[in-house]
């Protein structure tokens, strides 16, 4: 009878095995899931707020050093969507004249624009302030002690050029290119209040 009944209960056992089997299968994938979709989101969100890692990026022309005056700053857009603060500090013809610097703000990612009546750069989404190299000075990156992620530059034949990630979701020989007007220009996290909006085109009623 004890061995009849140790046979009645090994069909319950194996269930409970076999149940607790795939609890534990189902909770691993659904922590997997959860890490790649996490995961993917985390490396999309540094690709806009930091520059790439040294082997990631692309040399890509930026405009020729003449044309670029001391204490000026022009803003340039990657291939692959960033946006770029690139200020010239000095007249020696090399690399060291420029200073290429992120232009979203490490805090809520509004635009950073160049103030040279104040050699800084300015927020203007919370007042952060940052001084000619990057470093916060002022408001809530001040406060957090962060700065503006750099990018690196070189001069050849004349020519700057800027080393920046390639493209994501484009063919991979996609240049960037000089920004001649801001007034709508946009980033993530950029407040939609403070751009510029487009110009409306003449309807053609008067025509």
């Amino acid at each position: 009878m004890a061995d009849e009944a140790r046979r009645q209960d090994l069909p319950d056992s194996e269930g409970a095995h076999r149940r607790e089997f795939l609890k534990n299968i189902s909770s691993v994938a659904m922590g997997a899931g959860l890490i790649g979709g996490y995961g993917a989101f985390g490396l999309i969100a540094g690709r806009y707020l930091y520059p790439a890692t040294v082997g990631d990026v692309m040399w890509q022309f930026v405009a020729e050093v003449t044309g670029i005056k001391v204490g000026e700053a022009i803003r340039y857009r990657g291939p692959a969507g960033e946006t770029i603060n690139i200020t010239r500090r000095s007249r020696t013809g090399d690399a060291d004249d420029f200073i290429a610097l992120s232009s979203t703000c490490p805090h809520l990612g509004c635009q950073v624009r160049w103030e040279a009546q104040n050699n800084r750069f300015f927020c203007p989404c919370h007042s952060g302030v940052f001084d000619p190299t990057g470093k916060a000075t002022a408001g809530p990156p001040g406060e957090a002690g962060q700065s503006l992620p750099r990018y690196n530059l070189k001069v050849e034949n004349g020519m700057l050029h800027i080393a920046v990630p390639p493209p994501r979701f484009s063919k991979a020989n996609e240049t960037g290119g000089v920004i001649e007007s801001d007034d709508c220009i946009s980033a993530p996290g950029h407040d939609p209040c403070l751009a510029g909006r487009p110009r409306k085109k003449d309807s053609g009623a008067n025509a």
